[in-house]
């Protein structure tokens, strides 16, 4: 009589642990399964990485991967439709539209975030007190004769300046040569380049006559290891702040931040689900990984468009902040 009862508890348990995994492999194919790829600028990383992360506890059947190729290397390989979604730190060129185009790629454009390049030195540097734009076109522009940081200010350190900057391929190069020397691309060659802002601040937090620039959240990330350098846009000397930038009193160096999504991919419910989900979050998500949220209407009118998939842009060229600012 104990052998049978034995057995029949076993059953019970057996058949009840048998009922669970039922239950969870129904729950498990209920959920969204496949992949979502997105590469692109390492600027706007931070915040696709947090999106991805928050997304998969709540779709963990979805795998999502976020590569960092720079704004320009990401457009190449989303053009060739190898991402569902591109990663860009400035607006989409002609080029890359016509190029896309070309290969009957359509993309929505959504821009997720303000940042603010910030400029930035050595902590030990004590003789930089701001830089004007002026400065900085001096500094950074093609055939520049600046070697020496006394090429600068007179008063300062007859030491060799050492730069810093994104590589060709970064969206904030296109940027900061654009609205700093007036063309994109347009820079003098001889500085430290990568598409990893952590290389950046490597080089110049262990450089005393280091000077560069990448994007607010990674200078907020490492303000224990870079000093941030007031820049005079004609205004006086304004510091990169959430508020500054946010009001685009952080001048010329304030922009919005975007993705940019293959209409096509949104017949997949993954791709689809991940995108609502990165719009519905980024304001949070950004201001986490430090950035500065867009006003609500601009995810709503982002919420629209993938709704009803408004392909093209409505900022190459030009990087509107004030776009963003109104209803």
């Amino acid at each position: 009589m104990k052998k049978i009862l034995f057995i029949a508890a076993v059953a019970l348990i057996v058949t009840a642990c048998a009922d669970r995994n039922e239950s969870t492999s129904g729950n498990e194919q209920a959920g969204l399964s496949g992949k979502v790829r997105l590469d692109g600028s390492s600027t706007v990383f931070p915040i696709s990485e947090a999106v991805a992360e928050e997304f998969g506890a709540v779709e963990p059947g979805v795998r999502v991967t976020v590569g960092v190729s720079g704004t320009g290397g990401g457009f190449k390989k989303f053009i060739a439709g190898e991402t569902h979604i591109n990663d860009a730190s400035r607006s989409i060129k002609q080029s890359e539209i016509e190029r896309a185009l070309a290969a009957n790629i359509k993309f929505i454009e959504l821009p997720v975030a303000f940042d603010g390049l910030s400029v930035v030195i050595n902590p030990k540097n004590d003789w930089v007190d701001y830089l004007t734009v002026e400065e900085l076109n001096l500094i950074w522009a093609p055939g520049s004769d600046v070697d020496e940081w006394s090429d600068v200010r007179s008063e300062w350190p007859s030491e060799p300046i050492r730069l810093y900057g994104p590589g060709t391929d970064s969206g904030t190069f296109d940027y900061f040569t654009k609205v700093i020397n007036g063309e994109e691309q347009a820079s003098r060659a001889d500085f430290t380049a990568s598409e990893d802002d952590n290389v950046l601040i490597q080089g110049i937090s262990g450089d005393l006559l280091g000077l560069g620039y990448f994007g607010y959240a990674y200078y907020k990330e490492n303000q224990d290891k870079v000093k941030v350098v007031p820049i005079d846009g004609g205004e006086g000397p304004v510091v990169p702040t959430e508020e500054s930038i946010n009001l685009g009193i952080y001048s010329p160096l304030s922009r919005p931040i975007f993705i940019y999504v293959r209409a096509s991919s949104l017949s997949d419910p993954a791709v689809a689900e991940f995108v609502k989900f990165y719009l519905n979050n980024a304001g949070t998500l950004a201001s986490e990984v430090g950035y500065i949220p867009l006003p609500q209407v601009a995810y709503e009118r982002g919420l629209n468009r993938v709704e009803n998939q408004e392909a093209g842009t409505a900022y190459a060229g030009s990087n509107r902040i004030s776009t963003l600012l109104t209803d």
